[in-house]
């Protein structure tokens, strides 16, 4: 899995944009400098523990939550897995098809 930094800098971008906040006002409401937020939504710096509940706060998530990647996976890494359950699963698929034929 990639660097932890990197991921938790992505989740937190993404649930900021959610709340259609600016990182000045995130990182303003958390405490922080600006640059050290959009450091953090990089990837080259991380939030010091203190802060994580706050942050989780204003987003309104739970800590734990900041920290679940499994939706930002590699695309080579989701094709791959994709790939082996349809290769395994008979059962279930004519499902995953149906599936399949409604989100195209």
């Amino acid at each position: 899995m990639d660097d932890i930094k990197l991921l938790f800098g992505k989740k937190v971008k993404e649930l900021r944009i959610k709340k259609k906040l600016s990182q000045e006002e995130l990182a303003e409401m958390i405490d922080i400098a600006e640059r050290n937020l959009s450091k953090i939504e990089c990837g080259k710096s991380f939030l010091r523990a203190e802060k994580i509940g706050k942050l989780a706060s204003v987003l309104s998530v739970s800590p734990k939550d900041l920290f679940d990647f499994e939706h930002q996976k590699d695309i080579e890494e989701i094709r791959s897995e994709l790939i082996q359950n349809i290769k395994s699963d008979n059962k279930n698929l004519r499902t995953l098809y149906q599936l399949y034929k409604i989100i195209n």
